[in-house]
């Protein structure tokens, strides 16, 4: 497993971790993503942790608690051989304080976290969405204070916009409190969104990349294909929600992974991780599964790397241009150097 440097910080984490979205499936939402237990989730830490993956991320949201529940479970008896991420913000229960990034929010889900992972700190925890009603210097004071106590080890942002981020890192750098070093946010081959401007952001600050949903809600796992009756409207709306794309931008990307899953002895959803892994500033791609033998796939993204040509083929069929202003700055690439090729 290779590790990485987590933006600008002196933590190096494996190329891959494990996503807990699966773990507990407890209500209607999280129970399309899968409904794994303690059991299971015990053989898929085995799992990892014989292939050098030792990161596991969650959230205070994932079915209700549950899977943070679960994943400290599995974790008994090995706390000190991994590094764990979560998060915080969104509602966990109906009180008006029971949401937000908040002092008083947030100090309370990350007890009720640590609670529940059956730990005494979190490595990484994150601002799972910006919340627009609390002060930022609030926040980050809040954040530095449990970093200072020993409960959080790093803290990073999540679903944040561009400004949301900058303004965080400026707050950070005014007062002197703690600054977010990693972001985790949507990235695929069908949503590049990512790139126009959060990637810049994050080269010019040092802040390292964690990828959620890799695999485009469930459309780059090799299921649809171009051709397959009813798969037009998963590929509309997404195995498992999500925004849509449309049809033929969904096939013609599919079809290249699969000449190039095919020419390489690897599946689609292998080469697709593969493809993000090479990004700039991507430190990490977190992977879901409901079982055992998905997360064996998965694991078989790294150890091999993509070449030149084959990048390019995947760039030219996930190409998509950009909103205003950012195809306007496509013409001043001289003075306004692009990451990768929109």
């Amino acid at each position: 497993m290779e590790f990485r440097q987590l933006g600008r910080s002196g933590l190096k984490v494996p190329a891959l971790s494990l996503g807990t979205g699966t773990f507990g499936g407890t209500n209607q939402f999280f129970q399309r993503w899968g409904q794994t237990q303690v059991d299971e989730a015990t053989r898929m830490v085995d799992l990892c942790l014989d292939h050098g993956l030792n990161f596991f991320d969650t959230a205070d949201t994932y079915s209700q608690g549950a899977a943070e529940e679960i994943l400290g479970q599995a974790l008994k008896g090995r706390r000190d051989r991994v590094l764990i991420s979560t998060k915080g913000t969104f509602p966990t229960g109906d009180g008006p304080n029971d949401k937000g990034s908040s002092r008083f929010h947030l100090i309370q889900a990350c007890e009720a976290s640590l609670k529940r992972l059956q730990t005494d700190h979190v490595d990484l925890y994150f601002i799972h969405g910006f919340d627009a009603l609390t002060p930022v210097d609030e926040t980050l004071r809040a954040l530095d204070d449990l970093v200072t106590a020993g409960k959080i080890r790093y803290i990073g942002a999540s679903n944040f916009s561009g400004w949301h981020l900058m303004k965080s890192l400026a707050t950070s750098e005014k007062y002197g409190l703690a600054r977010y070093v990693a972001y985790q946010g949507y990235y695929s081959l069908v949503g590049r969104d990512y790139e126009w401007e959060l990637m810049p952001l994050a080269i010019d600050q040092g802040v390292g990349t964690m990828v959620w949903s890799p695999l485009g809600w469930g459309r780059l796992t090799g299921k649809i294909r171009r051709g397959q009756t009813g798969q037009g409207r998963i590929a509309a709306g997404g195995a498992q929600g999500g925004p849509p794309v449309a049809d033929e931008k969904l096939y013609a990307v599919v079809d290249v992974l699969d000449e190039i899953a095919k020419a390489r002895g690897k599946t689609i959803a292998q080469v697709a991780l593969n493809w993000l892994l090479q990004r700039p500033t991507v430190a990490n791609v977190v992977v879901g599964a409901r079982n055992e033998e998905q997360l064996a796939q998965n694991l078989g993204a790294v150890g091999w790397s993509l070449d030149t040509g084959e990048i390019a083929r995947l760039d030219a069929a996930s190409k998509t241009t950009p909103a205003y202003p950012y195809w306007h700055q496509m013409g001043f690439d001289e003075r306004n150097p692009k990451p990768t090729a929109w």
